[in-house]
């Protein structure tokens, strides 16, 4: 009996690495994280400053008190706190993360990718009217040259009767034959 070798484990995860999504997703992860640095920084250079106006400096700093009494920071803190500012300055930083990447790359992509379709589509329909013209036009040809044909290959009987010197000098024609003066 022949045994059927399994891929190994090894030969999976080369198949795996191989894969085009693969080398797609680390170029995202990389860009990704590249990004964020660029997210976050506008988040603590515009946003906390606006914010700041109203408050203080940083989001991190807004907290609510759950179980008192809630005095200090850091490790010396007392009580049980809600720190709310940190969710607010991570939501603001998806918010911002997601509109970037929307009207910077999907939005503008999603259009790009619209725009080459139509393009595409508009394409095939002038070929297929390319084709149907040309067609029609050979159809025409055809035609002609089958009338054309068609009218030279008749037989003697389906001629007109003409005499050997031309039209108009048969026997039957006036002007034509004995007494002629």
């Amino acid at each position: 009996m022949s045994e059927k070798s399994e891929p190994s484990i090894w030969d999976g995860f080369k198949a795996f690495l191989m894969r085009g999504n693969v080398i797609d997703l680390a170029v995202a992860v990389v860009i990704g994280a590249a990004f964020t640095k660029i997210v976050n920084s506008v988040v603590e250079g515009v946003i906390n400053p606006v914010v700041g106006a109203l408050g203080t400096q940083s989001l991190d700093s807004y907290s609510s008190c759950l179980k008192g009494p809630c005095e200090g920071t850091g490790d010396s803190a007392t009580g049980v706190r809600i720190l709310w500012g940190s969710v607010l300055g991570a939501t603001l930083t998806f918010l911002i993360t997601a509109a970037v990447v929307y009207f910077l790359m999907v939005l503008p992509m999603a259009k790009y990718l619209a725009r080459q379709e139509a393009r595409r589509k508009a394409k095939e329909g002038t070929e297929e009217v390319i084709e149907v013209s040309e067609l029609e036009v050979l159809k025409e040809i055809r035609d002609t040259l089958l009338a054309q044909r068609g009218s030279t290959t008749g037989t003697a009987s389906d001629r007109p009767a003409t005499g050997q010197d031309g039209p108009g000098t048969g026997p039957d024609q006036p002007g034509s034959g004995p007494g002629r003066s």
